[in-house]
């Protein structure tokens, strides 16, 4: 099991130094968001800072982006990191796309699909000179000249992980992404009832199997030394579900659940500013719902139980103090330890899977 944790998110004097930080303590990989800050410049700062640490983005939108320029910069991230890069991919909402990115809309899934393509094809000219001749329905890649080609590289092509919530992202996920990145604003019911037999059906439809894919682990975790440290966290959860909650395209983890009508009340709140009164009108059953939850003790049997079907998680822990460094490597060496199957229970035989 890899062990993760994050690092930039703010301005990038810092980056530098967090990602040496997560290297030093023994993490097998750092990501970086891309809220307010550019994920791509955070993650070369990363890669350059770093020596054996992976660097990945989680995640980097993509449709602003053409996958050309995409793809040059992370050509460039895995040369200076030596192998070391893997660009996780989102393609945000629609309000966002249309009113902050100023890009048109469309069916996200089947775009996202042919995005990723794109990438590898771009690739696949870089690495060996050939002429590209991807022609897609919304992207097309038919000329590389030798003054614009970077040329090859000693390393792998980056991997593509790609973020998903809903079924049709799930399905693209398994057909063509090498990773997976459920989304934090998922509970183990919905990842188990729609985003993993969807990607089993991606699998199945592109001649995959579960050995060609990496899964990181989904929801929202609370981790702690004691339950009263748990019970916290779970408390802290009323902003992000509050948050992501509110938007359409997130709902159907609410109805799994029965819990349409909340979104829909959290939906009004937003667009009247209601930032406060959405995170207290979140129930506590709710709350439960959504914590995945261990103390750091049990944390092995945690993931050998929920996380099976995963070859990565995070986990944030104080190291403040030379005691809490300790406790935090004691508990990553364990975590790292765990041999897990990487194959979702009931989902084994894709052979049974129906497309």
């Amino acid at each position: 099991m890899k062990v993760g944790t994050g690092f930039g998110g703010s301005w990038l004097t810092g980056v530098a130094e967090a990602a040496r930080r997560a290297e030093d303590l023994g993490y097998d990989m750092v990501s970086t968001p891309e809220t307010a800050h550019d994920s791509m410049l955070t993650a070369a700062l990363g890669a350059a800072a770093t020596q054996k640490i992976e660097i990945q983005t989680s995640v980097t939108i993509a449709f602003p982006r053409s996958p050309t320029v995409l793809a040059m910069e992370a050509w460039d991230i895995q040369h200076l990191s030596k192998g070391r890069f893997a660009i996780g991919l989102g393609s945000q909402v629609k309000g966002h796309n249309i009113n902050r990115f100023s890009m048109p809309w469309g069916p996200a899934a089947p775009r996202m699909k042919e995005y990723i393509q794109m990438l590898k094809a771009v690739w696949k000219s870089f690495q060996t000179g050939e002429k590209p001749d991807f022609v897609g329905k919304h992207y097309h890649f038919t000329l590389m000249t030798p003054n614009f080609n970077p040329g090859p590289i000693d390393y792998p092509a980056p991997k593509v992980f790609l973020a998903c919530v809903g079924d049709a992202m799930a399905r693209v996920a398994g057909a063509v992404a090498d990773g997976i990145l459920p989304h934090g604003f998922m509970t183990d019911k919905y990842m188990r009832e729609v985003v993993l037999p969807n990607i089993a059906k991606g699998l199945k439809r592109s001649g995959r199997t579960w050995a060609d894919v990496e899964i990181s682990g989904g929801g929202f975790t609370v981790f702690g030394e004691t339950d009263a440290d748990i019970e916290r966290g779970i408390e802290q959860l009323r902003q992000p579900i509050s948050f992501y909650g509110s938007t359409r395209s997130y709902h159907e983890v609410f109805e799994v659940h029965g819990l349409k009508d909340l979104g829909m009340q959290l939906h009004t709140l937003s667009l009247q500013g209601k930032w406060d009164e959405m995170r207290r009108i979140i129930p506590e059953d709710v709350l439960r719902v959504f914590a995945q939850t261990s103390t750091y003790d049990k944390l092995p049997d945690f993931v050998r139980q929920h996380r099976e079907y995963a070859t990565r998680i995070g986990l944030a822990m104080p190291a403040g103090t030379p005691a809490e460094r300790e406790r935090l490597q004691h508990v990553l060496k364990q975590v790292q330890q765990i041999e897990v199957p990487r194959v979702p229970r009931g989902l084994e035989d894709l052979s049974k899977i129906g497309v």
